[in-house]
């Protein structure tokens, strides 16, 4: 078990582990988003906790925004498995200090990752470009679809805040100046349309990309080193910010990405099931592979929690106990 949850056991009243064994796990909900990874988070977690342990977990849809705000504010839904919680630091933070909610552990192990990236192909032909310094020495390496004398840097549609950063990154970078030039892809499919047809014919490639993606797990791209760590307030104050002139050189952040439950919930619950919820975090390798065949499949959440539970019996046999572990099993 994690810190935060060791914090939150050391909270609890001692009765609430007398007996744990027979402890109610009870009804709750778990808040599935509308993006793959989460989808088939929620859906791993309602199987586990209903086949292992016994509960009556149901799904309810929502988004980022009002699924943590609703948790915080009225306890439910009682867990928001995949929590981008700095997308609503502030909100997140008020939580946590009034005890309405709990932290556990952290979905994502290695984080949420945006950034701009290569084919892996590319890098295993010219050793270190990688590196931003080594790649805009080399705008040939990358040429642009309408111009080859430049070098492209493929970036995503407009309203995207990922094409915000990448257009202000390329002003801080100079990039112009290097001979590269920025290439609107227009559309979600258009920029993952760029990338798949250079993938397919080992073609070059740099621009915008984010993981857990479906994408990522179906084609080996490698994200690029800026050479510098995130700065975060000049991230707020510039990188982030269209309207802002005089971008500096900065670097992406890796995204917390954390299991989120109200306290009462917490509270109630068999100390098994926060156990599980504290234990259970996976990499994004390991996701991208798996909505990689979910999109192969056209699957659904509820196919990729199935698939993942008879793939991965090393992963997850760790995150449960033997007796959750042989019932999950009895149930696939």
């Amino acid at each position: 078990m994690n810190k935060l949850a060791l914090a939150l056991a050391a909270g609890l009243p001692a009765a609430a582990f007398a007996g744990a064994a027979s402890a109610d796990c009870g009804s709750f909900t778990i808040a599935s988003m509308n993006w793959q990874s989460a989808e088939v988070l929620a859906n791993l977690d309602q199987f586990i906790l209903n086949e292992g342990y016994g509960c009556d977990a149901e799904i309810t849809t929502s988004d980022t925004v009002p699924a943590i705000t609703s948790l915080v504010e009225k306890g439910q839904p009682e867990v928001v498995p995949e929590s981008w919680v700095d997308l609503m630091p502030e909100v997140v933070a008020g939580g946590l200090k009034d005890g309405k909610i709990v932290e556990l552990s952290r979905s994502l192990s290695d984080g949420g990752q945006q950034g701009w990236f290569i084919p892996r192909y590319m890098l295993d032909e010219h050793p270190n470009l990688n590196k931003i310094e080594e790649i805009l020495a080399h705008p040939e390496l990358f040429p642009a679809p309408e111009d080859a004398s430049k070098g492209a840097v493929y970036n995503g549609p407009q309203g995207w805040g990922g094409t915000v950063v990448t257009t202000q990154l390329a002003k801080a970078f100079d990039i112009e100046g290097k001979g590269f030039t920025l290439v609107d892809t227009g559309s979600a499919a258009g920029l993952d349309g760029s990338m798949a047809k250079a993938y397919e014919q080992k073609a070059p490639w740099l621009g915008f990309y984010w993981s857990p993606t479906s994408m990522l797990g179906k084609y080996d791209m490698v994200p690029v080193d800026f050479g510098m760590p995130n700065d975060m307030a000049e991230w707020k104050r510039c990188t982030s910010v269209s309207e802002c002139a005089d971008p500096k050189q900065n670097a992406f952040p890796r995204d917390n990405v954390f299991t989120l439950v109200s306290k009462s919930f917490a509270e109630k619950t068999d100390p098994a099931v926060i156990d599980y919820l504290s234990k259970r975090s996976w990499t994004n390798d390991t996701v991208n592979t798996l909505m990689a065949w979910m999109t192969d499949n056209q699957a659904t959440g509820e196919d990729g929690a199935r698939e993942f539970l008879k793939t991965h019996e090393d992963l997850w046999t760790a995150w449960v106990t033997p007796e959750a572990a042989e019932k999950i099993k009895s149930a696939l």
